[in-house]
């Protein structure tokens, strides 16, 4: 596998980078600081990445790099087959509501940017016969709640982008995996209360790479998070009014 990583340097983006370079895929990871994309890429090259693991600065808040960015790593890696999305930004509903800066700046980041970024890679894969976008959205775009409004419905919004792109162009050969996180236990989440079956990193990302190598085109990690949102999804609305969930 040839991947390109956007948010490799730390969470469920690490833990998978960590399981490529283990299997001795070539890697590039975009992301930022430059400090913290140095120091993965020499952790990746100790866990048995093939070859130099290219690093470039890419801000998912600033899309006019977006094309520069996939070019280098096209260039680095001789074409690339495969380009995993995990960065985004997270905050309580409450921050949100507060911060109107901040929110501005986190429906950008985890709708409308990270859409151009994977039209940017779309064309890329589709122009050389396809390849595979992994991207992470959330279990938040579900269903409407009290705790995410903001949050999950950039998140909706994202899910069904990639469900579009998955009826569109798979038979033109672009593989759409859609990983729909419940709670998992990383810097976004430290300080929440987790769940009974809160998950971690590494395991999320076994999971992953697993519908990577199958085209599974949905997964839900931790698994158990399949059946809450199926329970959710059936719920009335007048339910939903009066559960804080």
């Amino acid at each position: 596998m040839k991947a390109v990583l956007l948010g490799a340097t730390s969470g469920m983006g690490r833990a998978l980078s960590r399981l490529l370079a283990e299997r001795g895929d070539s890697l590039f990871i975009l992301g930022i600081p430059a400090d913290d994309l140095t120091r993965s890429a020499r952790d990746l090259e100790e866990r048995g990445a093939k070859g130099p693991v290219g690093t470039l600065e890419c801000d998912l808040l600033n899309p006019s790099g977006f094309d520069a960015a996939l070019a280098r790593a096209d260039d680095a890696l001789g074409g690339f087959d495969t380009v995993v999305v995990t960065a985004g930004l997270f905050a309580s509903q409450e921050r949100l509501e507060a911060d109107s800066e901040f929110c501005r700046k986190l429906l950008a980041a985890n709708f409308t940017n990270t859409v151009l970024f994977c039209e940017a890679a779309r064309k890329r894969l589709l122009a050389r016969g396809g390849g595979t976008l992994c991207v992470f959205s959330s279990v938040a775009g579900e269903r409407g709640r009290k705790p995410v409004v903001l949050y999950g419905a950039a998140k909706a919004g994202l899910s069904h982008y990639l469900e579009g792109l998955d009826h569109k162009f798979r038979a033109q050969g672009l593989v759409t995996v859609t990983v729909k996180p419940g709670f998992v236990k990383t810097s976004m989440t430290e300080g929440l209360k987790p769940p009974p079956f809160a998950g971690e990193p590494e395991g999320v990302a076994r999971q992953v790479l697993r519908a990577i190598e199958r085209g599974t085109p949905v997964v839900y990690a931790p698994p158990p998070w399949a059946l809450v949102m199926l329970v959710i999804r059936a719920l009335p609305r007048f339910v939903m009014r009066r559960i804080g969930f």
